[in-house]
Order: C-alpha cells, then sequence, then structure tokens
C-alpha cells in the first residue's frame, strides 16, 4: 500500500512537472524568454505556486530546464539521425540534415523560428548562464558538421579547396539566418530558396558531381 502511495505521488509530480515545462515551452517559443512570466506559466499549465516552487526553484531554473530539453531533442531528432549511419556519404547526410531543418519549419509553418537560434539572439548579452550553454549547443552542431566535411574529404568526396570549419560555420549561420527570414516573412519559399543555395554551395566542392 506504502508503494502504491509512493508510486501515485511520483507519477502526479512527473507529470505536473511536465505540465509546467510543456507549457513554459510553448509561451516562450513564442515570446521569449523574458516577456514570459511565472504567472503566465502558472496560468497555462494550470498549476499552483506552491506546486510550482516543488518542482523549480526559480525561474531561471526553468529556463536552464526547457533549454535542456530543447538540446536533447534538437540532438536526438534533428542532427543524429542524418549522421547515424558510419557508412553514409558525408555530403548526403549534410543535404539530409539541411532538408530536415526545412521540414520543421515547414510543420512549424514558419512560426516560432528556431528555439535555439531565439534563445540565444534574445539573452547572449545578458545572461552568461543561457550564452555558455548555448554556445556548447552550437559548437556541438558545428562540430557534427565539420567532422562529416572531413570525412568527405578523407573519401575524396571533396576537393582540397573545401575548408571544413569555415563551411560548417557558413552553414549554420546560413541556418538561423534561413530561419529567421523565414519566421519574418512567414514563407516557406524563402526557407526553401535558402536551402536550395546551401545545397548548390556544398556542390562546388563535391568532386564529381
Amino acid at each position: 500500500m506504502v508503494q502504491m502511495t509512493i508510486s501515485t505521488k511520483t507519477r502526479v509530480g512527473r507529470s505536473t512537472r511536465e505540465a509546467i515545462l510543456e507549457a513554459a515551452s510553448r509561451l516562450i517559443h513564442v515570446h521569449g524568454y523574458n516577456h514570459t512570466s511565472l504567472d503566465d506559466v502558472l496560468r497555462e499549465s494550470d498549476v499552483g505556486k506552491g506546486n510550482f516552487y516543488y518542482h523549480f526553484k526559480s525561474k531561471e531554473e526553468l529556463g536552464y530546464a526547457i533549454l535542456d530539453q530543447i538540446i536533447a531533442s534538437f540532438l536526438a531528432e534533428t542532427l543524429a539521425p542524418c549522421f547515424s549511419d558510419p557508412e553514409g556519404r558525408p555530403l548526403a547526410q549534410i543535404r539530409c540534415f539541411l532538408d530536415r531543418v526545412l521540414e520543421i519549419q515547414r510543420e512549424q509553418n514558419c512560426v516560432g523560428g528556431c528555439a535555439l537560434g531565439n534563445l540565444a539572439a534574445e539573452l547572449s548579452d545578458v545572461h552568461e548562464g543561457f550564452r555558455s550553454r548555448l554556445a556548447l549547443v552550437f559548437s556541438a552542431w558545428r562540430e557534427r558538421l565539420t567532422e562529416a566535411l572531413h570525412e568527405a574529404h578523407r573519401r575524396g568526396d571533396v576537393g582540397g579547396d573545401c575548408r571544413p570549419e569555415a563551411v560548417a560555420h557558413f552553414l549554420v549561420a546560413g541556418l538561423e539566418g534561413a530561419i529567421l527570414l523565414t519566421k519574418l516573412t512567414k514563407d516557406i519559399a524563402v526557407m526553401e530558396q535558402c536551402v536550395g543555395e546551401m545545397k548548390r554551395y556544398l556542390s562546388i566542392y563535391e568532386l564529381g558531381a
């Protein structure tokens, strides 16, 4: 009987925490971190203040938990799947990733943009904790593309004029800019054109293309 009670409390606790995280994530993705108040989160999640502070000591701690979720989702669901096959062709994997980012923007109907990019733009100059965490995930993203380009060079898929670090930087910056313009214009054609140009840019270095 005691075990059942503990188990029930655990499930309730988890569902309450998840409700807070889901509500706050939705609000922050649209309105930003600074323009999402604790009262907004409580109202959206239908959770009382006491329950909130049972799970999170502060709005900042909640923000870190949301960021951890966003990072984990990006790495596991957007970045990793396209690079999961060690025998895959590196340039094809990068193109797969570009297409995946495009599809996400299409699924979002050009609303919200990039959650990581939004937080980076909003908080990098004013909150070192968020800036340092965001810098790590952007570095991981860039490094994954760099590794793929180095592998393409080892396989003879790209010429010696391809500089993997510089190309990876360009692709990350290009994608973030494309997502921002797509959010601004509410026109998926902007994202389609930018992704197409990034693929064309990659083909410049591709041998035998």
